[in-house]
């Protein structure tokens, strides 16, 4: 199965909606094999945003993540990032479709609920850069068989 990270923001923390957004993964039939709060501190989140640094949004970006703690999560399934990706929605929130996260929970660009790994290579990337190993558990759930045919699952 395949590994995504997941991060609910500090706006997910303050608005009181992260067992909504956490219930969402997990009644699609994705599993949480990793998850801990912790507080974000510059030196992670320039590594994080490193694609980000120079751009003139980037002091807001800080700003904003610094601002409560997070959520990061090792979300699990089959074809995770492109789920996730798609349960997520467009980053800006006034974009995002009904139905999405970011549709129905946000109304900005950055503070937009969660970040998602874009790819399978940067989500191997980001969960090193959050987790360490032995903190993602991965496990069989018993109700697999109820999420996958045969020739889906693991």
């Amino acid at each position: 199965m395949e590994q995504t990270l997941v991060i609910l923001k500090p706006a997910a923390v303050h608005r009181h909606i992260m067992g909504e957004v956490i219930s969402r993964f997990e009644k699609k039939g994705l599993y949480i094999t990793g998850m801990k709060m912790m507080q974000l501190d510059e030196t992670i989140l320039r590594e994080h945003y490193a694609h980000l640094v120079d751009r003139p949004f980037f002091p807001w970006i800080l700003e904003s993540m610094m601002a409560a703690p997070v959520v990061v999560m090792c979300v699990e399934g089959k074809d995770a990032v492109e789920v996730v990706r798609l349960m997520v929605g467009a980053t800006n929130g006034r974009k995002a479709l009904p139905g999405t996260i970011r549709g129905d929970f946000s109304m900005s660009g950055q503070e937009n609920i969660v970040h998602a790994s874009d790819s399978i290579e940067n989500a191997q990337i980001e969960l090193a850069r959050f987790f360490k190993k032995e903190e993602i558990l991965s496990y069989v759930p018993s109700d697999l068989r109820f999420y996958y045919a045969p020739d889906e699952s693991m």
